[in-house]
Order: structure tokens, then C-alpha cells, then sequence
């Protein structure tokens, strides 16, 4: 899954559920479950995503969603293999973004 936001600093809770296609309270969930999602909180309470929590949010969606783990199993594999898991995700994006640019090429001819 490829995630498309504009380029901005912050990313309400409502840019980012939608840009993931998942409810807000999903979000809201994920973020009281794993310690790697803070996002910031404006006076009226109000979550601002970071590109760095979009990162992060983007490594849970493929462990959760893509891969099946369980939330329990997320997290264990997020503490002892972060930088590996990491790593492998960025590699997997690569590689569905030259995927998707040789189908377009194909569907060209």
C-alpha cells in the first residue's frame, strides 16, 4: 500500500485515516498500542501527525494489515527487529513503486 499526502509538517487525524483507508478510531487505537506513534496534540486536543509518525504508521499498516500479525506480535517484532523490519519495508516499497511504473510502461505499448 502506497500512502499519498501532500508534503506539509502536520497531518490531522481525518488526512491521515483516509489517506490509509482506515476509521480515525483505528488510528487513535494503534496509537495508545504502540509506543512509536506520538503525535503531537494542538490546545483543543488535537492530533498533528508528523511525517515520522506517518512512517511509523505506515510500518504497523503492513505488519497488521499486510503481513497478519497479531498487535501482540507487531510489537515484539517492532522491539527486537525495528532497524531490520525497517529496512525490508523500505525495500518492499521500492520495489511496488518500480512494479507499478513498469505496469504503466507495459500498458503503454
Amino acid at each position: 500500500m502506497h500512502v499519498d499526502l501532500p508534503e506539509k509538517l502536520y497531518y490531522s487525524i481525518g488526512e491521515v485515516a483516509k489517506a490509509f483507508d482506515v476509521n480515525t478510531s483505528l488510528i487513535r487505537f494503534w496509537e495508545k498500542e504502540f509506543d512509536a506513534l506520538k503525535p503531537k496534540k494542538n490546545a483543543k486536543g488535537n492530533r498533528k501527525f508528523t511525517p515520522t509518525d506517518i512512517k511509523n504508521l505506515e510500518l504497523i499498516f503492513h505488519l497488521v494489515k499486510e503481513r497478519g500479525f497479531t498487535l501482540e506480535g507487531a510489537k515484539i517484532h517492532l522491539k527486537e527487529n525495528k532497524q531490520e523490519t525497517l529496512n525490508n519495508f523500505e525495500i518492499i516499497r521500492k520495489l511496488e513503486t518500480v512494479k507499478s511504473e513498469l505496469l504503466k510502461i507495459k500498458d503503454q505499448l
